[in-house]
């Protein structure tokens, strides 16, 4: 009798057990921060476990470009930014986005307010700090739409200091102008004692040179199986919750990120600041990328004079059929 029930229980057991997981891998753009509190809430609050996904999110660096990871296989998917991902795409590495959770750029351009800088057509003949690694597409695209040249030659044209992943250039003066981040280096600038009265800033939002920023994006061969696509449905839902939770619980999103941060090297009072910016960087996206953001962002990269981004309008560079379907099921 007891040998019998044993085996009912059993049954019951492996009958309601979840299904095995399914293996997913994030490799994000950057260091482990608030930029990407979505993915750490969606794993911490147990979306991705719900969804039957076991997600590895993996922090970027300085020294980590996701398209090679992809391209080697690291990851089933990354997050880019899309200038990146386009140029990418043009030269062979054929990636798709498949969300676009964040719905406005957050990169602009901090500079001191007492070298005589008023407005863009002010910035010639200035010494500017600029991230390279595929971050620079949208300042050269910016550069070229106002006319001037990036080789600090001639009359019109602005003297380029291939900028680091901090604010130095100009704390030191070395730089009149650096990029920085709305959600992250503009904070690091206030914080070293500078009173935001000393700056004055240009939002590539307000310069209508924006391009998408913190895409989803996947290999495009991977799309023709079935059980990839449903997978990456699932992720986006998932992420997309993570992201929505995050916007609604700035706070409590930036301990979950501390806690995720292996490295010791982020600060709560920075990641409260960051996730409060961010939050208005994803407010207004359901995960669904928005054709007119896709279309000005392809505009400004083809609008780079002789050398542009990109040199032909893209091709196949993203599908919706991910978040209509992720959409439909929340």
């Amino acid at each position: 009798m007891k040998k019998s029930m044993l085996i009912a229980a059993l049954a019951t057991t492996a009958l309601s057990a979840p299904a095995f997981a399914e293996e997913v891998t994030l490799q994000l753009k950057w260091v482990t921060q608030a930029q990407f509190a979505g993915y750490y809430v969606a794993l911490e609050n147990g979306y991705y476990e719900d969804a039957g996904l076991d997600v590895t999110v993996l922090p970027g660096g300085p020294d980590i470009a996701p398209t090679q990871v992809i391209a080697g296989g690291g990851a089933d998917v990354i997050v880019e930014w899309m200038p990146a991902a386009l140029a990418a795409r043009e030269n062979g590495l054929p990636l798709v986005n498949i969300a676009q959770p964040f719905k406005s750029s957050g990169m602009m351009l901090t500079c001191w307010a007492d070298v005589g800088i008023e407005g863009p057509e002010t910035l010639a003949n200035r010494t500017l700090g600029v991230w390279f690694f595929g971050n620079e597409y949208p300042f050269l695209s910016w550069m070229s739409q106002l006319g001037m040249g990036t080789d600090g030659k001639g009359e019109n044209s602005v003297e380029v200091l291939k900028q680091g992943f901090n604010v130095d250039p100009l704390l030191q003066r070395q730089a009149d102008c650096i990029s920085t981040m709305t959600y992250n280096e503009y904070g690091q600038v206030i914080d070293s004692g500078v009173a935001p009265e000393e700056l004055i800033t240009f939002k590539y939002e307000d310069q209508g040179v924006a391009t998408l920023e913190d895409g989803l994006y996947v290999m495009e061969e991977n799309l023709s199986d079935p059980a990839f696509v449903e997978r990456m449905e699932k992720f986006v839902a998932a992420s997309m919750q993570g992201w929505k939770w995050a916007e609604e619980n700035p706070e409590e999103a930036a301990m979950i990120v501390l806690d995720y941060d292996e490295t010791g090297a982020q600060t709560e009072a920075h990641q409260i600041r960051m996730m409060n910016e961010v939050a208005k960087l994803t407010a207004g996206s359901n995960g669904a990328l928005d054709s007119g953001d896709y279309e000005r962002t392809v505009a400004t990269l083809l609008a780079g004079g002789s050398d542009p981004v990109i040199t032909k309008q893209p091709e196949g560079a993203f599908t919706t059929a991910i978040t209509d379907k992720a959409l439909a099921a929340q």
